[in-house]
């Protein structure tokens, strides 16, 4: 979107992005990596779950402070291995092999959020957000309008 203006432009949005929520990371096999960023690197598994709709098992590593999932001073690593080929981490691996595969950031209003964008001639990835990682509510801006990263929203579970 290279005739986007570079201030002021994002200012209505702004608000609603509270932080930056995890960087995801795409993993062939879930447990090693949970391994080498817990046992070598010394960080804490906050959480682990399948999320069968998404075709992933996936981790969240707290790297700080040992605050909860979205806790001030947490930074998070999300660890996404596929459950199946057809899974699009599987499509990832396959195309880019093992690293970065998202920037998330944690808003306040989804909703909100998507419409904003939306005006603004963004595509988003789903018409309406999904169920992602411990009950939060997600949807991803399209790569092709985010310089070629895949910006996630999430909004945590109340």
């Amino acid at each position: 979107m290279s005739d986007t203006p570079t201030s002021g432009a994002g200012d209505a949005v702004a608000p609603f992005l509270l932080a930056i929520d995890h960087v995801g990371i795409a993993v062939p096999d879930l447990d090693e990596a949970i391994r080498f960023h817990c046992e070598v690197l010394g960080h804490r598994l906050a959480h682990e779950e399948t999320n069968e709709a998404q075709g992933v098992r996936e981790a969240m590593i707290a790297v700080g402070s040992p605050e909860p999932h979205g806790g001030n001073g947490t930074t998070m690593l999300q660890l996404l291995a596929p459950t199946g080929p057809e899974s699009t981490i599987a499509r990832f691996l396959d195309r880019n092999g093992p690293g970065l595969q998202q920037l998330a950031y944690r808003v306040s209003d989804i909703e909100a959020v998507s419409r904003l964008l939306r005006e603004r001639g963004l595509r988003l990835l789903y018409d309406r957000p999904r169920t992602g990682t411990a009950g939060s509510r997600i949807n991803f801006i399209h790569p092709k309008d985010a310089g070629g990263v895949l910006v996630e929203l999430v909004e945590p579970a109340t």
